[in-house]
């Protein structure tokens, strides 16, 4: 595992690198009992989970309140939590096999810096609780790009980012110009990197203004008619 992330210049304290040789025995379990990735080989693991969700921590220093979305296979959640261990990570999702997951992780990892949150994005942005309550916010490999800011905007206070873990695809980029318009947001930085023969990409997204209480629209239409 060492050898796999010095190739990307990343140096990790002896007990970050001893939680990630945990969590990799204890995600190639869980893997085998609900079929969280279709990766199964060690190395494949480190390197298009581990190394890539912690790409982040290059382009930007977390801070505060850190919101996950979604976030399948429970990266960048997990991977960011053991490196930012000062960060306060929350992680969102309404399927409670995933959430019961990250808990376990989070247990076994002695990770005290996480915790989760079970509903629909539509509703509970409409919470004061959580709605315009976090510093950064990150979703990895999710939804269309207009469909996915119309739900992550909403968390994120004023001044502060959505770093967004895509492909490198240029025409999605443009489809979100009129969802970052409606909803006061603009790309800060666009940060390419290359990770197992694969091209891939960090949108870095600034919250302008306070977002409009209409967004997100109602369950479904985010998903169903995208801001375009």
């Amino acid at each position: 595992m060492k050898e796999i992330f010095k190739k990307y210049n990343i140096e990790l304290e002896k007990n970050e690198m001893d939680k990630f040789q945990k969590f990799l025995e204890l995600f190639k379990e869980k893997n085998s009992q609900i079929n969280l990735s279709a990766i199964r080989d060690d190395d494949w693991i480190i390197e298009k989970h581990f190394i890539d969700s912690i790409m982040l921590n290059v382009f930007i220093e977390l801070e505060w309140k850190v919101a996950d979305m979604w976030t399948g296979g429970w990266f960048p959640l997990i991977p960011l939590a053991i490196t930012n261990p000062n960060v306060k990570f929350t992680w969102i999702d309404s399927v409670w096999k995933k959430l019961k997951a990250v808990n376990e992780f989070a247990e076994k990892l002695e990770l005290n810096n996480v915790t989760t949150i079970s509903g629909r994005a539509e509703e509970i942005w409409q919470n004061l609780d959580y709605r315009e309550q976090f510093d950064f916010v990150t979703s990895r490999a999710t939804a269309f790009f207009p469909t996915l800011l119309e739900y992550v905007i909403p968390l994120l206070k004023e001044g502060w980012i959505f770093a967004a873990y895509k492909l490198d695809d240029k025409d999605e980029l443009k489809s979100a110009k009129k969802a970052l318009s409606r909803l006061s947001a603009k790309i800060l930085k666009v940060k390419n990197y290359n990770l197992a023969w694969q091209d891939r990409t960090i949108v870095l997204i600034e919250k302008l203004s306070k977002t409009h209480i209409k967004f997100p629209r109602k369950v479904w239409v985010p998903l169903a008619n995208p801001i375009k």
